[in-house]
């Protein structure tokens, strides 16, 4: 493995991958930044706000998994042919994604906005969660629909080489937010202090910086422009049928794998009040850490797309291999870290005795899961659907996590009552148990 990452000055990999590598990590590490400062800020107005706004932020996943699965449709096809030089049937392809994503975006929007309640009834049966929970999803609601047109212009500069715009964009967005929640939560600057009514509030405002930002630098000469007068046109039945092609298995992936994951968090939020806070603190700090992991995978995905579109196979093939190896020593590195970080999270972090035992359990496996998500991460993701391939990554996340982390997580919650970080373990297994198959 060390003479496969060692640097030759002859060889453009690193210097290729780095271009891509860089700007897509800071972005996912300041996008899980704000993630960090929302539990921070709501966790000093108790664990209840810090838990609820967690649970609410599940309707967030799931617009994310379906208005990826566009977007990455968008992007697999924007870098192929960038690739081959054809920036015209990018701008042909894209408003074909943007119509799916607005249709998605507008009805998660609305019954966010008249059903946050019943939402939230399905996420968590805790009483006092409800209420806070739904008051945030009315607040945030608005923010749904601007994140979806965002991706298709991240989707189209992050795969026509401008990775640095989107890292500057969500940057900004995020330092925003953050401003924003001191602002709102706690009623500074003579504002009445709202709460966690004022973190959604901050958020929409941050997607609506993010959103005119991406529009402003796309609208740059020589860019790859998101065309809006391509709603009203029809793309040619290639381009369509290719497209199609594209986003079908991947939306069926990201589905398959979202879905079960929500159910975790489902099945965690159904046990008791410490559970949900020991999770959310958990994903705030994996997210916070797995930066250089989405970087990599990221990277993967533009750079094997752009070879393929180009045609070199050989050269793919080859990248593949070592973007593969590179993924598992950044990944065991990142779960590494994040264990020795155990006291610093347990000292900064407010909880109950009961939660903050459930919580170092919980570290301890998300190491050893992040280690294992780094390689899958890069190779179902980036490698696998950089060449149009999502099958293999649905058919693993049937197998492995329908088949087997999610029934039996639920058994373990529900009728055998095993304590939280048990049937936390047991939720997060996927990642390792299908390791093998996927190399």
């Amino acid at each position: 493995m060390g003479a496969v990452l060692k640097k030759n000055p002859n060889d453009t990999f690193y210097r290729e991958l780095g271009r891509l590598v860089g700007p897509i990590a800071v972005q996912n590490f300041m996008l899980a930044l704000g993630s960090v400062t929302d539990a921070v800020m709501l966790g000093r107005l108790g664990q209840q706000a810090m838990a609820a706004a967690s649970l609410a932020g599940n309707v967030q996943f799931f617009v994310n998994l379906l208005v990826t699965g566009f977007s990455i449709g968008v992007g697999i096809m924007a870098a192929q042919y960038w690739g081959k030089g054809d920036g015209k049937s990018i701008e042909k392809i894209a408003p074909t994604g943007l119509k799916i994503i607005l249709c998605i975006g507008g009805i998660i929007t609305l019954t966010a906005l008249l059903a946050p309640q019943k939402l939230m009834a399905l996420l968590t049966n805790d009483q006092d969660l409800i209420p806070l929970g739904a008051e945030y999803l009315q607040w945030v609601a608005p923010s749904y629909f601007f994140c979806g047109i965002t991706q298709v212009y991240f989707a189209l500069l992050k795969n026509t080489g401008h990775t640095a715009e989107n890292s500057v964009i969500s940057s900004v967005a995020v330092v925003a937010n953050i401003v924003l929640n001191a602002v709102f939560i706690f009623g500074l600057l003579g504002f009445p202090a709202m709460g966690i009514a004022g973190a959604a509030l901050a958020t929409v405002f941050a997607r609506t910086i993010e959103l005119t930002l991406a529009v402003v630098i796309t609208k740059r000469r020589g860019a790859v422009q998101l065309r809006w007068r391509g709603l009203l046109e029809k793309p040619g039945k290639l381009l369509f049928r290719d497209f199609l092609q594209y986003t079908t298995p991947v939306i069926g992936a990201s589905l398959v794998w979202g879905v079960a994951y929500m159910s975790y968090s489902v099945v965690l939020g159904h046990m008791n009040g410490d559970a949900v806070a020991a999770n959310s603190i958990v994903a705030v700090m994996k997210s916070l850490l797995s930066c250089l992991i989405w970087g990599v995978g990221g990277g993967a995905g533009i750079l094997i797309g752009n070879l393929l579109g180009a045609n070199q196979l050989d050269k793919a093939k080859s990248y593949a291999a070592r973007l593969t190896k590179l993924a598992a020593v950044v990944g065991v590195g990142t779960g590494i870290f994040l264990v020795a970080l155990t006291p610093v999270i347990m000292n900064i972090t407010q909880l109950t005795p009961q939660a903050a035992s459930y919580l170092r359990v919980m570290i301890a496996f998300t190491g050893l899961n992040v280690a294992a998500q780094a390689v899958n991460h890069a190779v179902l993701d980036g490698i696998f659907g950089a060449g149009g391939d999502a099958k293999f990554d649905m058919k693993s996340n049937i197998v492995f996590m329908w088949c087997i982390c999610v029934p039996l997580s639920q058994l373990a919650a529900f009728r055998w009552h095993w304590s939280a970080p048990v049937v936390f373990c047991l939720c997060s297994m996927d990642e390792l148990i299908k390791l093998p198959a996927v190399f």
